[in-house]
């Protein structure tokens, strides 16, 4: 079986709220998360659709130890992308990227279709959506790597 992203790249798993602050109170309450603050704001996203300005915000969880983070996104009224997966909750598995234009067009290879991406300064991606073109299939983010020292001082507990 060939190995399009690697376990060690899986950095969160996203869940998109409907409710954004119960959802929060909600997996505080049953699973003992603590939250770091709101991130996010108007952001420029390229859809199949066209560029747009969406409200993306987002929170992470606040974890000490191994394991998957967990992200609640507040819901984005009027997209396909970004409201509440029916069922389990969970809407995409967030990945590092070291070139995510080169993830991207692995995952299109295996039959994913972009739903979003954002470009960096520089003109490379610095994330995208894709979704699996099967019924069963997941959605899965990637991430620029250079993202990931500022990600990681949000998610510290040192001021």
């Amino acid at each position: 079986m060939t190995r399009i992203l690697r376990p060690e790249d899986h950095f969160h798993v996203g869940i998109v709220a409907e409710d954004f602050h119960a959802s929060k109170d909600q997996l505080a309450e049953l699973f003992g998360v603590e939250w770091g603050a709101e991130m996010g704001g108007p952001t420029e996203v390229t859809l199949p659709t066209g560029d747009v300005v969406v409200d993306f915000r987002c929170a992470y969880a606040l974890s000490e130890g191994p394991g998957t983070r967990l992200e609640i996104v507040r819901r984005v009224p009027g997209t396909t992308l970004w409201e509440p997966t029916p069922g389990s909750g969970i809407h995409h598995f967030g990945y590092w990227s070291d070139d995510v234009d080169a993830d991207t067009a692995a995952l299109e290879r295996h039959g994913y279709v972009i739903e979003a991406t954002r470009r960096g300064p520089d003109g490379a991606l610095f994330f995208a959506f894709l979704r699996s073109g099967e019924q069963t299939g997941f959605r899965v983010e990637l991430v620029s790597r250079a993202a990931q020292p500022s990600l990681e001082r949000a998610w510290s507990r040192q001021p």
